[in-house]
């Protein structure tokens, strides 16, 4: 775990006056990485740091050589540390560096942003636990909650190619589906179109093939984290899940937020990992005193939906969900890079792991429409009248996170939007 240290310091500012503003996502005490380009310009993507309302360039801070953010992932735990005191005494008030750095500021409404990086591989977890039991009561009346559930981190491998940032247009996913009555299956647009509320960890250092990661060294290969939409097609996944799991019902369209909020940045926010009584703990390659004292994330998520309609008349997106994913994991993402590793699977810098959906015990709190509706038979009704039980075309749909707590300065994920088109032809 990383210790606090001077850029924690909730009493320092910048020479960036809109870092200083309350509730802004993009303190001096955050500092999240992402890659941008002036908008319109066709340039090659560059990295840069949020700040405020400003994008700072960091090649051009002379901090770094390179425009290429793997690079900069791969480094070890020091170098990343000093890295952030370095970009943190650039940007406070009275700094030496700040005139010129002035020169290397952008507004982030005037660039363009993409991926945080070049993500090799993706692998889907499935940690929040009251998530699982709602959608297997629905899938699995008997069983909701399987066996290996509460021993082993459940976990698929996603599709790459398809991970869009925050922005994305995707048109609705096709699939085969079949009807109770139907004696066979038809290929048609999902009708049960949803979104899964989630966390992407990045891989910072990885590991050599055949040699596992040690839950005490697991930290240390995580860089950090973003918020993650893995979109699901319901009633595709309905059909296809058994006996190998998803398939298209997952792999058309992915959205991340274009920040990754380093794990530094989060060491104010850890909070203990603790199992509800009764239930088993986990086995030894996967506990650690360091996991057990802090190894869970106290970020608190949101899912606001924006239909055509709203956006025609002018009206706002609507909060559907509030919770917290300390209280919807059922495990660390310390523990699931150790898990990935075990069997001497061989991570990269850039790899991402996302947590699965991830809901509270409420239901307001609710990480995927399939859990608010009940599956559909419980429309929820927005203020203008309108119906959901799942998106529609035209719809927008809008995660946002951030850490609060006392003593400590607000630290914001920023957002991720995306909005559903109509199938495509053929």
């Amino acid at each position: 775990m990383t210790p606090l240290n001077a850029t924690h310091n909730p009493q320092l500012r910048s020479w960036v006056a809109s870092a200083n503003q309350a509730g802004c996502d993009f303190p001096i005490q955050n500092l999240p990485y992402g890659r941008f380009r002036p908008a319109g310009s066709g340039e090659a993507f560059r990295i840069g740091i949020a700040i405020g309302d400003q994008v700072l360039d960091l090649k051009a801070t002379g901090l770094i050589h390179t425009d290429d953010m793997n690079l900069l992932m791969a480094r070890n735990p020091a170098e990343r540390q000093a890295l952030r005191a370095a970009i943190s005494a650039g940007l406070s008030e009275g700094s030496a560096e700040a005139a010129e750095w002035a020169k290397a500021l952008l507004p982030q409404s005037g660039v363009e942003m993409t991926v945080p990086c070049r993500i090799g591989d993706y692998t889907d977890f499935y940690t929040g636990i009251h998530h699982a039991r709602t959608v297997g009561s629905l899938f699995r009346p008997d069983a909701p909650l399987l066996p290996n559930y509460q021993w082993v981190p459940i976990g698929y491998h996603g599709r790459a190619s398809s991970i869009g940032v925050s922005g994305q247009h995707f048109k609705r996913p096709k699939g085969q589906t079949k009807a109770p009555d139907a004696v066979a299956p038809a290929l048609g647009p999902s009708k049960r179109l949803d979104y899964e509320l989630e966390l992407g960890f990045f891989v910072a250092q990885g590991n050599a093939l055949g040699e596992a990661i040690d839950i005490a060294d697991a930290e240390a290969h995580l860089f950090g984290v973003t918020l993650l939409n893995d979109w699901s097609a319901r009633d595709i996944q309905a059909w296809e899940y058994q006996p190998l799991g998803p398939f298209l019902s997952k792999n058309f369209a992915t959205t991340l937020s274009p920040w990754i909020v380093t794990s530094e940045a989060l060491a104010p926010f850890r909070a203990p990992f603790e199992r509800p009584a009764g239930d088993p703990q986990p086995l030894p390659y996967l506990d650690a005193p360091a996991n057990t004292a802090a190894g869970a994330l106290d970020i608190v998520l949101e899912t606001w939906l924006q239909t055509a309609r709203m956006r025609e008349a002018g009206e706002a997106p609507v909060r559907l969900t509030r919770g917290n994913a300390r209280e919807a994991a059922y495990w660390t993402p310390a523990q699931l890079v150790t898990h990935h590793t075990v069997n001497g699977c061989n991570l990269q810098p850039g790899d991402l792991l996302g947590s699965g959906t991830l809901s509270g015990p409420k239901p307001e709190e609710a990480g995927s429409l399939l859990e608010l509706t009940l599956g559909g038979k419980r429309p929820i009704e927005l203020p203008n009248g309108e119906r959901r039980s799942f998106l529609e075309d035209g719809d927008t749909l809008t995660l946002r996170g951030w850490c609060e707590r006392e003593g400590a300065v607000r630290i914001g994920l920023g957002e991720v939007s995306g909005t559903v088109e109509p199938a495509g032809g053929g």
